[in-house]
């Protein structure tokens, strides 16, 4: 073409365009470049002529034709003739823009093209994960039953725009469900189950356990599309529990209903084996690193709660203090005017303590939810892959080699069957129908451990995109303590006026100006507390 696009005529528009119809950034997907010219609603002639005049003999069609295309596509719509020329008088100029509706089911079909076409790549950030869903638990105000009271959870899930009500025991047969359902999948434990004696606080950390615990299910690439999910997260009838177990019991697993499982070994990289043992290695190094990291994070919450609670008590005495109506004489004093002096700074002082403690507080609250919550949601996930290894490990492999044992000895008897003289012929045609059929199950252990160790790989790549959740930790925890801190410092540089008005020179007070807030006189010379 007799004109070359450069990128400063290019408008925004073509590049959102140019991510969607090229996902790999390396060629641009015809399939999808089809269906966005179709958009245009332009005669099927004209987009033919489109399709000529931006095709090449490469086999693939470039950025650049695409701008091309979306320029001519633009012309097309205000009425002109296609021609080459016609994008000459736009040298310089931004290029129009053609008209193509709402491209947001593209920018899906271009996400779904991507994965397809890349199975051995998750093909997830983040920030897509946590897009999938996000799911609130609260707790209800009010324990329900007659005798046996039990706690109830709110669940509101944003992507179904659906809000329930839950008891442990719902999450429990989800659980015992999902396990069939996804046994080669990262699968979060539930939190513990405490029969009686259930205290506040230990019915809010399993809250946030299974708020936890749900959203990790609800932004798993496949969990999240199941029925079963969607069920538990919707159904608002009666007796959940019962209802899921009843619809899904005989449900089959993940491996009899995928279109993968047939193709699971030419997925399965050679090298596999090698490559688990090094992820493995690593992921348990980041297992044990973040879980003393969620220790000192916890650590950081309770000081800080504990220093809230100690300045709030700190306070408390003071404004005891000042509202000490003891009646006191010279008797008792002489001549010193301490005691009143101090009683009127100590009720001022009992608010900015009070200050301090409220803000600590918040600290608190912003550092369990920002990092704690965080770094073991994260946790959970790391956990749950290593428990997925060890079913990989304990159940798929072992099963697969008590099979081969079994044909073994199969085959030893038949041996042992046909050598025998006098052996009846239908013995040995027993023992070679169970061999036929043991095979059979050989075969289809084998064909399940490479879709197990394929899922094994989008799992470990599901628990590296989980990383970016460190920036999400790391970024909170500076912003907490530097609001905190900053917040806090503000505080004490309050009290200092008042607390230096609490001395007065020579015994005496002088005459006050007022500085603080809280409106603490002052002396240009010494501070001090006029009565």
């Amino acid at each position: 073409m007799s004109t070359d696009l450069a990128f400063g005529s290019v408008p925004p528009f073509y590049r959102e365009v140019y991510d969607i119809v090229c996902p790999n950034q390396e060629q641009v997907d015809r399939d999808l470049f089809v269906q966005i010219l179709v958009r245009s609603s332009l005669p099927k002639p004209v987009i033919m002529q489109i399709w000529d005049a931006v095709d090449t003999t490469a086999g693939f069609m470039t950025r650049n034709g695409l701008y091309k295309a979306l320029a001519l596509t633009a012309l097309a719509q205000q009425g002109k003739s296609i021609n080459e020329k016609l994008l000459e008088t736009f040298s310089g100029q931004e290029l129009p823009r053609p008209n193509l509706g709402d491209l947001s089911d593209m920018k899906a079909a271009s996400v779904r093209l991507r994965r397809e076409r890349t199975p051995n790549v998750l093909g997830y950030s983040f920030s897509d994960l946590c897009e999938l869903d996000n799911i609130k638990v609260e707790l209800v105000p009010e324990k329900k039953g007659l005798i046996l009271k039990h706690v109830e959870y709110e669940i509101t899930s944003q992507r179904f725009k659906s809000t329930v009500l839950r008891r442990y025991n719902d999450f429990a047969a989800l659980q015992e469900m999902v396990m069939m359902r996804f046994p080669y999948r990262i699968l979060p434990r539930l939190p513990p189950k405490k029969m009686l004696g259930a205290n506040r606080e230990f019915i809010e950390q399993r809250k946030k356990a299974l708020k936890r615990y749900i959203n990790i299910m609800a932004r798993h690439p496949q969990i999240s599309d199941d029925k079963l999910l969607k069920f538990f997260l919707t159904f608002s009838g009666n007796d959940t529990q019962h209802k899921i177990k009843e619809q899904f019991r005989g449900i089959p697993d993940e491996f009899m209903t995928s279109n993968m499982a047939s193709k699971a070994k030419d997925l399965v990289p050679m090298d596999t084996q090698t490559q688990l043992g090094n992820s493995r290695e690593h992921i348990r190094m980041l297992t044990e690193t973040v879980s003393r990291m969620k220790d000192i994070a916890e650590r950081m919450v309770i000081r800080s709660t504990g220093f809230a609670t100690d300045m709030l008590m700190f306070g408390r005495q003071l404004s005891a203090m000042s509202s000490d109506n003891t009646p006191l004489t010279a008797w008792a004093t002489g001549t010193n005017d301490t005691w009143p002096q101090l009683q009127k700074g100590f009720k001022h002082l009992s608010v900015e303590y009070a200050t301090l403690s409220d803000r600590s507080t918040q600290a608190a609250i912003d550092l369990e939810d920002g990092v704690v919550e965080k770094l073991s949601l994260f946790l959970d996930i790391l956990v749950a892959y290593r428990d997925l290894c060890e079913r990989h490990e304990k159940g798929l492999l072992n099963e697969h080699q008590r099979a081969i044992q079994k044909m073994g000895q199969y085959k030893k008897k038949k041996m042992s069957a046909t050598v025998q003289t006098g052996a009846g012929e239908g013995a040995v045609e027993q023992l070679e129908q169970r061999i036929l059929e043991q095979e059979g199950q050989i075969a289809n252990m084998e064909n399940r451990n490479y879709y197990s160790l394929h899922c094994l790989q989008m799992e470990t790549q599901l628990v590296y995109a989980h990383l970016d959740i460190f920036y999400d930790v790391l970024s909170r925890m500076a912003e907490v303590e530097a609001h905190a801190n900053s917040q806090l410092s503000k505080t004490w540089s309050e009290v200092k006026p008042i607390v230096d008005t609490l001395v007065s020179q020579d015994g005496a007070p002088s005459s006050p100006t007022r500085t603080s807030p809280i409106g603490s006189p002052t002396n240009n010379n010494h501070m001090g507390i006029s009565i």
